[in-house]
């Protein structure tokens, strides 16, 4: 398979603007990348825009920070879904992680997981940068016994993005059938080969043309 199928073509600095995102879709459009991912406020217009193509919509849902209560989350995601969405993408809350409300987190990811659930794909985004390996792996087995169809490593607006060394921890904590996507710092041809050599299944980028073309990325996510 292509790296270009690995991708989920990225676009979510809150400037964004409407022609932004258009162009972002042709470029999904033209290089067969596997998504586009926008917040909420964009995904009818993704939507309409990949409606006749192969392109899937992604959603983020309590981006970037995980700390909207799971009501919220689990509207949000029903509202982008009936939007268009395909593949949602929440944030857990990372301060119930790290506080060890682990009921809590996982009662949170089910929240929308039923929101998705027979209508889009859910990856649950840990923020590994801001983790202990205790709590990467525990954020792991929650999303597993949650019912997510993907565990995802970052925001890209954090301190830190993906690690080879990170997809490997949570590719073994999750196991051959859950997928695993990167996210935030990868932008070039081989930090791509190198997360889908860890265990990657997905790719968030918005350097996606700079990995497939192997020119020079400008881009910071």
């Amino acid at each position: 398979m292509s790296i270009a199928k690995f991708i989920d073509h990225t676009i979510l600095k809150p400037e964004t603007s409407r022609d932004a995102v258009i162009q972002v879709c042709d470029e999904a459009k033209e290089y067969g990348f596997f998504s586009v991912c926008v917040n909420p406020y964009y995904v009818a217009l993704v939507s309409d825009q990949l409606k006749e193509s192969d392109v899937k919509v992604t959603s983020v849902i309590g981006f970037p920070l995980g700390a909207s209560i799971s009501e919220v989350k689990a509207f949000e995601a029903t509202k982008s879904i009936e939007d268009g969405a395909d593949e949602i993408d929440m944030v857990i809350n990372i301060a119930a992680l790290k506080n060890k409300e682990f009921d809590y987190v996982l009662s949170d990811i089910k929240a929308v997981v039923a929101a998705c659930k027979g209508k889009a794909l859910l990856k649950v985004i840990i923020e590994t940068c801001l983790l202990t390996e205790e709590e990467k792996i525990k954020a792991c087995e929650l999303s597993v016994e949650a019912g997510a169809d993907y565990v995802k490593t970052s925001t890209g607006f954090s301190t830190g993005g993906a690690t080879p060394e990170d997809i490997a921890l949570m590719r073994k904590v999750v196991g051959p059938e859950i997928g695993v996507k990167a996210s935030g710092g990868v932008r070039s041809t081989a930090d791509a080969e190198a997360v889908i050599e860890a265990g990657a299944t997905r790719i968030g980028a918005s350097a996606s043309i700079a990995i497939v073309t192997g020119a020079k990325s400008t881009s910071d996510y």
